[in-house]
């Protein structure tokens, strides 16, 4: 009976039912809807992330945070290849944003903060950490450049800028596909934690194969369906409840489509596997923006009424670069404490609140 009384997010589960009744029988509800639609997601993508977690466990620390990142972001590309389909550019980029952010000072902020207050001093790879940062300033390198471009050519340039897009994205899916030939195995060695932390929990067996991925599949197929009724009432639930549709996308959708790493990254920097930690938070903003855009770009072509331009807003921008910045300049130096989790969640939150003050 205490099981079933404590605090759970599987408790959420019982907005599934009530976000598609709502869709079927009270479609004017945009609000409700999508509020509804959230709640149901989060404890979807705690299921994906507990499957991939078990998955991880059978795999060294580099592998299980790209395990992690990679299925962590599916609810990520979900949503945003559903927004692409309806052609919200503004709400995809703006996920896309917002899920960089929120995983390098929202995620690994929260991380640090939970491992410094349990450990003095939390130790990390800094040759990994080191590579993981000069790929965090290719990203912000990536997003900046666009926006420059379109403003420096003017509006005539357009057409030039989806094609721009198109070559930039390609280069980036080659790099990203580098880099993991780079961590996984030509230096793996030397890009592994040297603690060899021991990756299972004591008295739980890892989940078997096939129940790991059962779960991985049900969890995103649900995932996919929730995120079309999520995205049909985005736009009209942001004007209902007095937000921007900037600000939905930068925060309310980044956070819940990123549901899935948060308690794993936090979880792994508790038990001073920090190096797993840095490997979900950092890596999963990698991977969005060095994978997830890109393909979005690319998928743009085909789905949705026109193709999608890597043209960000400044906020957006600028948001990112100084988000790259400070993560930078504290992962530099391979060890962590929680007052370094505190400036990564000092910086997210005032970001949370210039977006929530920027006008439509």
């Amino acid at each position: 009976m205490s099981a079933l009384l404590k605090p759970s997010l599987n408790w959420l589960l019982i907005f599934i039912p009530i976000a598609a009744g709502l869709h079927h029988l009270a479609p004017s509800s945009q609000s409700w809807i999508f509020l509804t639609a959230c709640l149901a997601i989060l404890p979807l993508a705690g299921w994906l992330g507990r499957a991939t977690e078990h998955l991880a466990r059978r795999t060294t620390e580099a592998i299980g945070g790209l395990l992690n990142a990679t299925f962590g972001n599916a609810a990520e590309l979900i949503i945003a290849l559903m927004a692409l389909r309806s052609g919200l550019h503004d709400i995809v980029k703006a996920s896309l944003t917002g899920s960089i952010i929120g995983n390098i000072l929202l995620v690994l902020g929260a991380s640090m903060l939970a491992g410094g207050l349990r450990f003095k001093v939390q130790q990390f790879n800094p040759i990994g950490s080191s590579m993981q940062a000069t790929m965090l300033t290719l990203a912000a390198i990536s997003m900046v450049l666009p926006a420059a471009y379109h403003h420096l050519a003017g509006p005539s340039a357009a057409q030039r800028e989806l094609d721009l897009s198109t070559e930039i994205a390609l280069v980036l899916l080659v790099t990203y596909a580098l880099s993991l030939l780079f961590s996984l195995h030509t230096h793996k060695l030397v890009i592994s934690s040297a603690g060899g932390a021991d990756d299972s929990e004591p008295g739980a067996a890892p989940w078997s194969l096939a129940r790991s991925f059962l779960t991985l599949a049900v969890a995103t197929a649900l995932i996919a369906w929730l995120s079309e009724i999520l995205v049909g009432s985005v736009e009209h639930a942001a004007q209902e409840l007095g937000m921007t549709s900037l600000f939905v996308g930068v925060i309310v959708v980044a956070i819940i489509g990123n549901a899935a790493e948060h308690s794993t990254a936090i979880l792994a920097a508790y038990q001073d596997r920090m190096d797993l930690s840095l490997g979900i938070a950092i890596g999963s903003s990698i991977q969005v923006a060095l994978f997830v855009t890109p393909v979005v770009v690319l998928a743009s072509h085909l789905l949705g009424p026109r193709p999608m331009d890597l043209v960000f807003t400044p906020a957006e921008v600028i948001a990112v670069g100084l988000a790259v910045l400070i993560t930078s300049q504290i992962a530099s130096d391979g060890q962590s404490n929680w007052l370094e989790g505190v400036q990564l969640l000092a910086v997210y939150l005032i970001l949370v609140i210039v977006f929530y003050f920027l006008p439509a």
